[in-house]
């Protein structure tokens, strides 16, 4: 086989062998869309168990906890750390804002909903970074908190949350903006 010209062709080619259907996303994006469901399912036993005082709701749990945790070996069959609890949270986390992106849409706050949309999407990227090992954790370093430091953050933050056109997005500096933004682009490549 011929050796890929780019990150992106890669891709392609190792999406287009996982598919059945070339209009099908591939079977790790099913999968963790899936798995999504089953975290959100976990969490509604927990809480239907409590609101009605049923332990069978909790009894449950174990069963859907199982399978979410056979899925996810099948898309994170190796990790190091807490990459298993670290991928989890980032499903969780973005399966979460983007249903309070679809309340808010539902409630007329479209602009709400289109910023909430786009941290699901951030998420949903920093876990496929995480795991096709694109995060360098060795260039990750403490930095003391300082308050002007926090509100730069925070500004940063806020604006790489707003939709942004490409052209201004490859402007961005620093790692992070540019491991997101070649995330974007490998998982973009992946997803029609």
């Amino acid at each position: 086989m011929k050796k890929a010209s780019s990150v992106k062709e890669f891709v392609e080619r190792i999406d287009a062998s996982k598919k059945v259907n070339p209009k099908d996303l591939s079977s790790d994006q099913d999968l963790t869309i899936a798995i999504m469901n089953l975290i959100s399912i976990e969490e509604h036993l927990v809480f239907s168990g409590a609101k009605t005082g049923k332990t069978s709701f909790y009894d449950l749990i174990e069963e859907v906890r199982e399978l979410r945790k056979t899925l996810m070996q099948k898309v994170i069959p190796e990790y190091e750390g807490e990459v298993w609890c670290i991928s989890k949270h980032l499903l969780a986390s973005s399966m979460r804002l983007m249903e309070v992106g679809t309340k808010q849409q539902s409630l007329g706050h479209k602009q709400d909903a289109y910023k909430l949309f786009n941290q699901a999407y951030e998420l949903y990227c920093l876990f496929w970074g995480l795991n096709m090992n694109m995060l360098n954790i060795d260039d990750v370093k403490w930095v003391e908190d300082k308050m002007e430091d926090i509100k730069k953050i925070s500004s940063q933050l806020e604006k790489s949350s707003t939709p942004t056109p490409v052209a201004e997005e490859s402007k961005a500096s620093g790692a992070l903006a540019k491991m997101k933004a070649f995330v974007r682009k490998a998982v973009d490549c992946c997803i029609e």
